[in-house]
């Protein structure tokens, strides 16, 4: 996998699986526990950022390597499961270089 798209798109899938894990292993038992609410609010907003980034470039990937609708479907339903995208990362990483149709 060597263009831009799939690493940018791989990239915001390992950094949403990180903040899936910093958000339910470590910020909301401390939310819960200490009232630390602050640090809660700042990692759900990044984790909700990188959710919508996540599906946004999962779009952009979809149209641009022509990718069949079950493969989308798939990797958009890694996003609704915790802990998931770190296996998207991971599989996208392992599938031969794709070139993008940037002109459809």
């Amino acid at each position: 996998m060597d263009n831009k798209l799939l690493n940018r798109f791989c990239t915001v899938a390992l950094l949403e699986g990180i903040s899936c894990v910093l958000l339910f292993c470590i910020t909301m038992p401390l939310k819960y526990t200490l009232g630390w609410e602050k640090i809660s609010y700042w990692t759900g907003m990044a984790h909700g950022i990188l959710f919508i980034t996540y599906g946004i470039l999962l779009g952009i990937a979809w149209r641009s390597y022509k990718w069949n609708f079950g493969k989308a479907f798939v990797l958009f339903l890694a996003s609704l499961v915790p802990f998931a995208t770190f296996w998207v990362e991971r599989k996208l990483k392992r599938e031969p270089a794709a070139k993008p149709n940037l002109f459809p």
